[in-house]
């Protein structure tokens, strides 16, 4: 899958990942390989991105919009 997260300032992540897990308005959730597409606004709370290669991210944020369609996840975030 593919990420991008972006603020209104900058792009914080872009690249190929294996999960995603955000704060969901309705708690949190986590989109893998082939996730139904999806449009959820986000709470304050932690993003945590795993990377193809084991790495893990954590991006405390303080609220957006997350879109999955085909496999290309789009993060809009009002700060990181």
């Amino acid at each position: 899958m593919y990420l991008e997260i972006i603020t209104p300032d900058k792009k914080v992540f872009e690249g190929e990942v294996n999960s995603v897990q955000v704060p969901g308005s309705k708690g949190a959730f986590t989109i893998l390989k082939n996730h139904a597409p999806i449009i959820s606004t986000l709470e304050k709370g932690k993003i945590t991105v795993k990377e193809k290669e084991g790495k893990e991210h954590q991006f405390n944020v303080s609220g957006g919009v997350i879109e999955n369609l085909k496999n290309k996840i789009i993060i809009l975030v009002e700060s990181v």
